[in-house]
This record gives C-alpha cells, structure tokens and sequence, in this order.
C-alpha cells in the first residue's frame, strides 16, 4: 500500500509519529488545560490543519480530543490557493475547525472562509517553529503538525484584525518603510558628499529640499559626472520624502476623521503618528480585559525569571510590540520635557533611580494605562479646548497640506472647528465625575478597629451575639508626626471608574506643547 492510499484509509505515517510529542497527558488533563478547546465540544467536528503558501495549501483532516488521540482521517497536498472556497465546501462541514500557522496570507485566508460559513483560527508562527523537526519536514508533516498543536492546547491564537485596522495597519507599515528609505538616501548623499572632502556637522547640517542642492553646489567647484551623481542621489531623497509626506498626510485626515483616534491627543506625548499607530495596532481594545493586558502586549513589563533559589530581572527587550512601544517610549520623553505633573513624578522618580532609561519607561507604562482607560471610554466628557490642544489640532491640519484641503475643499478655520467639535461630542464616555466609592462596613465578627489611648471603646454591633474575647490593645501616640502617602501623578482628565486603578486629574485636557 502506497503512502496515499494509507492516508486515504486514515494510516498514520511512521514519519508523522513525531507529531505525537506534542503531548503526554490524558484527556482529562487536556481538557482542564486547553485554553483552545471549547467544554462541550461536538465529538463529530474535526480539526483541518492548513499549511498555506502563497499559491496552494495542504490540508490534513484530523480527529480527536488531544494530539495522541488525534486521528489523520486524509490529507490534500499541494492543492491551488484559489480552489480554497470550493474545496472547503466540498470536503468540511460548518462545525469543523481550521487552524494555520501566521504568514503574509493567513488573515486574508480566514476572511475567505469565514465568508462560507467556516471557522478559522491563526496559531503564533513563533511558538509553531519550535515544534519544527529539523530532519524531517514537508508540506503534509506541517499540516499535521498545526493541527495537534492546537489540540494540545499550548499554542497562542492570534487575533485577526478587521478590514479597517488591517488597512490601517498597512499605512502603518507604508509610513515606517517611507521614513527608513528617507533616512537611507540622505545618509548615501552624505556618503558620497564625506567621500569627496564635504563634510557636514550638527552644527551645519545640510538643508533640506531645493536648499540642499544650492548648499552642495557652493562647497566646492563639482565635475559634470559628480554632479550627475549628486542629481542622483537628489532625485531619490526627493521622492522618499515626498512618499513619506504622502503618508502623513493620509494618516491626519484619518485622525481628524476618528473620533476615537481624536480623543486620543488628549494625553500628554500624543499626536497624530502616536494616535494613528495605536489605532491601527491595538483594533479593538475590548481585547483587552485590563490595563494590565495591554502593558504586557506592548512590552512595556520588565522581564523576570524566577526559579527555585535563583532570581533574575531582566529589561523591556525581547518582548512585546517593538514598534509601538518605541512611539510609546518617545512619547515619555516628551512629557519628561513638558511642564506635566506626570513629568514632575518622573523627575523625582529619577532622583531617586538616578537611571534615564528606567524613568522613561515607567512613563510610559502610566502613558499605556491611560491609553486603555480612554479607549475604554471612562473618561469625563471634554467641556472646552484649551490652548495646548488647540496647537496639537493646528499641528495635525498642517501636516495635512494645502493641496489636501483644496481637495477636500475645507479651510483650515473649518477643519478645527470640525475637530473641535468631534472632541467634544463624538465620543460617549460611560464616567460618572459625581460618582462616589461606598464606605466600606466591617463584616460582623470583624475584629474591632485601632483603638487610641483613652478612647472610649465602640459599643458591640447588634448582630454579635457574644462580646469578643480581650486580645491585644495597640497603642497608638496622637501627636506622632506621620509621612503621608506621595501624591500619584496625574495624566488626563478624568478619575477611572474602577478603584486603586489610574488616577487621573480635573484639567480640562492635557497635551505636548507645540
């Protein structure tokens, strides 16, 4: 028999034996600990491990509660992307289940499916490569292999962002390959300038746009070929930074569109590339169920090993969103130059470390917490604009260009009325400013509370039945002088709903200055 008629029969091969590894508990256990796997799962639904390219995919059609007692009922090799929907129709039913490793397709692969009425899941790419045999690995071994490391239960799922974050994110992506090839033209310009004895220095740097070829020309006398050569490099620097002009623009209007990008400008550090990218990065903040969960996701937690006798803390590397978090961490900086009572906090915060880089990002992190509690919406309504927010309106107009206003055919003058306007009404904020914590009451049988020298004892709450037996009387000094807790910094408007989370003060609206 074949290879194929044993995968036709449902055969295992004795290569994809390795893929058993991926378990050694029984199924109990795998259902207590498989966060994948739903409680009452339909025993006749199958797990589809797709290993998808960009022009075909292998499909192995597994069944089973764990990998051990996963069964490969048939696997379809190299068949052609495009027959995806027919093939699914075809040979799976709604309640199967399709998991694939993250690629460059994969989300558009689970839309497709989702659009014929098929489940799709996408498994971390990181966590699938550690499972890679390095001795034996094809197309049909992968397949398998997606497929039980989500039955084991161990593998992340990653979230699959909607049409508008993921095009969101591609402006993201577009604007930050924009900005490298920008940076990447004007240091071969300056290369080529250093190569030739021009130099220039911090304090004469060279122009930027038309002024720049003025400026080289008046270095030195430059031949016909080196001058073609400059031109060269000239061309390239002008078209990136027009690209890179073209994003900005495109990411304003956005921002000036979006009532929740918006409202973000009202924190200290954030303007329109900060506001854009948390936007496009975060999606849906109901992902997140706390502070917490997104810190973590943004990598802004120090790293920490604990074990046994030996402990170790690590830094912010390694781990997290690279990208957001380095916005985030220019974002701190900042506010560490601005008059901000969260500035004031990290100032004496580095006093105390004496560290900069310790400082800055403990700034952020408070940044991150505020960020989740405005995209929350428990935050006060916004009742006036004041000056500082005004100028970061002004600012995001200007980056929008006047070729971009005549096209839209708005002023500048009605675009931040409009702006305004969105700050103030667009949003819904779910924040009672006149809410009030309840007191708490001491439970009965409660032990009774400190008691002063010469106080006069409270009397017994009428649902104790007996008086407390005599324990240990503390006594306390009235005139001992005690530190106060240290007043936490504040970053916003608004108090959050839930107690000991992020405090936040009564200014109106908090912003970079300029």
């Amino acid at each position: 028999m074949s290879t194929g008629e044993k995968h036709l029969h449902g055969d295992c091969p004795a290569y994809l034996s390795a893929c058993n590894r991926l378990t050694r508990f029984s199924s109990a256990c795998a259902t207590a600990i498989g966060t994948n796997m739903e409680p009452n799962a339909n025993l006749r639904s199958r797990v589809i491990g797709l290993d998808a390219h960009p022009d075909s995919f292998t499909a192995a059609l597994l069944r089973g509660q764990t990998p051990a007692e996963a069964v490969t009922e048939k696997i379809f090799n190299h068949v052609p992307l495009a027959q995806l929907a027919r093939w699914a129709e075809k040979h799976t039913t709604p309640e199967d289940r399709f998991v694939l490793e993250a690629s460059g397709n994969s989300f558009q692969i689970v839309r497709a499916l989702a659009a014929i009425g098929r489940q799709a899941q996408v498994l971390e790419s990181c966590h699938m490569g550690k499972l890679k045999e390095a001795h034996a690995n094809n197309d049909k071994i992968s397949a398998v292999r997606i497929g039980k490391a989500y039955l084991a239960g161990t593998a992340k799922i990653v979230w699959v962002p909607d049409r508008k974050t993921q095009e969101r994110r591609d402006w993201h992506h577009a604007y930050g390959k924009a900005v490298k090839r920008t940076t990447q033209t004007r240091n071969r310009l300056l290369s080529y300038l250093s190569d030739n004895g021009v130099r220039f220095s911090a304090a004469q740097p060279l122009a930027e746009g038309s002024q720049a070829e003025v400026q080289i020309r008046q270095t030195q006398a430059w031949s016909t070929r080196q001058w073609q050569v400059i031109e060269g490099f000239l061309m390239d620097t002008r078209h990136a930074v027009e690209q890179r002009e073209h994003w900005q623009s495109l990411m304003a209007q956005e921002v000036l569109a979006d009532e929740l990008l918006l409202s973000l400008m009202r924190l200290c550090g954030v303007r329109d590339r900060v506001a854009f990218s948390l936007g496009a990065i975060i999606g849906d903040i109901h992902r997140f169920a706390s502070p917490k969960k997104l810190v973590s996701y943004f990598g802004l937690h120090p790293a920490f090993d604990d074990s046994g006798e030996n402990t170790w803390r690590g830094g912010l590397t390694g781990h997290g969103r690279k990208d957001i978090r380095a916005l985030l961490i220019e974002s701190a900086h900042a506010i560490m130059r601005a008059h901000h009572p969260l500035a004031q906090w990290g100032r004496k915060l580095l006093a105390r470390k004496g560290a900069i880089n310790l400082v800055v990002a403990a700034v952020a992190r408070r940044l991150a917490v505020a960020i989740w509690y405005l995209m929350m919406g428990k935050w006060t309504t916004l009742e006036e604009i004041d000056s500082r927010l005004a100028r970061k309106v002004g600012h995001v107009i200007t980056q929008v260009g006047l070729p971009r206003l005549q096209a839209l055919g708005k002023t500048r003058q009605a675009l931040r009325l409009e702006a305004f306007a969105l700050l103030k009404t667009g949003r819904t904020y779910v924040l009672d400013p006149h809410k009030t914590m309840p007191t708490p009451t001491p439970a009965p049988g409660s032990p009774p509370a400190v008691q002063f020298a010469g106080e006069t004892p409270p009397p017994l709450s009428p649902a104790i039945d007996e008086p407390r037996k005599p324990g240990r009387t503390y006594l306390l000094q009235p005139h001992k002088r005690r530190l106060l807790p240290k007043k936490q910094p504040v970053l916003g408007d608004a108090v959050p709903q839930t107690p000991g989370g992020f405090i936040a003060g009564d200014a109106k609206s908090q912003g970079m200055p300029g």
